[in-house]
């Protein structure tokens, strides 16, 4: 990898820093998680970062093998970013970062978060509460999900399913608000950030089934 910096050690750990270490490229990664994403969506997605960089990240991982170029057809005609299937495979090491984080005082727990963010953090933080259930979301603009429940085990597959027992309705800051943040769901509906449409016994269980790890005495 000529220009980059590597720690030239021969621990498998140390060489995947050496492929994925580089700030932004684990975000990268974690906004690709829940399909391809042209370069605008990454931008819009990962605030903070300057085209340049998002332009190296990119090409970092591409050339890695993280990351690959689709071309969707028309009449959609864009490139796109998409993961590779070893690029999926971080899925497991950005959950267990985030069980890691979560425990952390500092953690900027009002920060916004993006789509993906949400999306990674009901997959990693579902702590049983439903033993089964299907939960659709409407995100409006940043797109629809359903969310499968079984037990600790949570998937999530893009657009509503219309056997899905209940809707949740709202934007992606709203959602997480009531779903880690503690925000009562009545109290969210009364603002209208939320709408609850379906069974409401289990939207009320579903936005208590993630709680966020105990924080670490520091």
């Amino acid at each position: 990898m000529p220009g980059k910096r590597v720690y030239d050690d021969g621990c498998a750990a140390a060489h995947a820093l050496d492929l994925i270490g580089e700030r932004w490229a684990l975000l990268v990664v974690r906004e690709l998680l829940p399909g391809p994403r042209r370069f605008t969506d990454l931008q819009e997605g990962l605030r903070g970062i300057s085209p340049t960089v998002l332009t190296q990240r990119l090409n970092d991982l591409e050339g890695t093998g993280v990351v690959r170029r689709e071309q969707l057809p028309p009449p959609a005609n864009a490139r796109v970013y998409a993961l590779t299937d070893w690029g999926r495979e971080l899925e497991p090491v950005l959950q267990a970062l985030g069980r890691w984080g979560a425990r952390s005082p500092r953690r900027p727990a009002q920060a916004p978060i993006t789509t993906a963010t949400l999306l990674a953090a009901l997959k990693t933080m579902n702590g049983g509460g439903l033993p089964q259930a299907s939960v659709a979301l409407n995100l409006g603009p940043e797109g629809s999900y359903t969310v499968h429940l079984q037990g600790q085990h949570a998937e999530v597959s893009p657009g509503l399913n219309p056997a899905a027992e209940v809707t949740l309705s709202g934007a992606v800051g709203a959602l997480g608000a009531v779903i880690f943040g503690g925000q009562p769901l009545a109290d969210a509906e009364a603002a209208g950030a939320v709408k609850v449409e379906g069974k409401r016994d289990v939207a009320q269980h579903f936005v208590r089934a993630f709680p966020l790890p105990p924080l670490v005495e520091v």
